[in-house]
């Protein structure tokens, strides 16, 4: 058995159920042994977009990287994601953030995730279920590199969310390294 780290994310239609459901179709892959609290997002990629409720799971499971993945895309299908531009609105997002102590790089699947440590739409989830474990590439922890990101006003507890809810991007949003 492995301990994974899934990102959840959602910004069309009723956010919250959908990741609530995400969660409950997750369960069916393993044993669910944290789930952080939802958080309001700024878009990142395509910043004209809704803004999004994300969340981070940890997952014990003994599903191999490549067949988690395309169960996880399962559960997208099921819950009614259809393709768009990439970064592009979606009504639920699910993403391999850490497998392990895995590092992979293959056609299919990057592991550790390879946009985790330039969103805080991941690392203030993520952070919030495991600050003290360390990315494998990295060796550093969670927390550490929360800490470095700086200020996170891009990211809000939910409810109440971020002020002024309906989708303006902030130049926070926008933000990469």
């Amino acid at each position: 058995m492995t301990v994974v780290y899934l990102g959840l994310g959602s910004n069309l239609g009723d956010r919250e159920a959908s990741i609530r459901r995400a969660l409950q179709a997750i369960e069916g892959l393993g044993r669910l042994l944290a789930v952080s609290s939802l958080c309001e997002t700024e878009p990142w990629g395509v910043v004209e977009q809704p803004r999004f409720l994300n969340a981070a799971c940890a997952l014990e499971t003994a599903i191999p990287p490549e067949e988690l993945l395309r169960r996880l895309k399962a559960i997208e299908t099921a819950l009614g994601r259809v393709p768009t531009v990439r970064y592009g609105p979606r009504v639920i997002d699910l993403d391999i953030l850490l497998y392990g102590d895995l590092c992979l790089e293959s056609a299919d699947l990057t592991i550790p995730h390879p946009g985790m440590l330039s969103r805080s739409t991941v690392l203030v989830p993520l952070a919030e279920i495991a600050p003290e474990v360390r990315h494998p590439c990295t060796g550093r922890t969670i927390a550490e590199h929360l800490r470095d990101f700086g200020p996170t006003p891009d990211v809000a507890p939910y409810p109440p969310g971020l002020p002024s809810a309906g989708g303006s991007p902030s130049a926070a949003s926008s933000r990469a390294r």
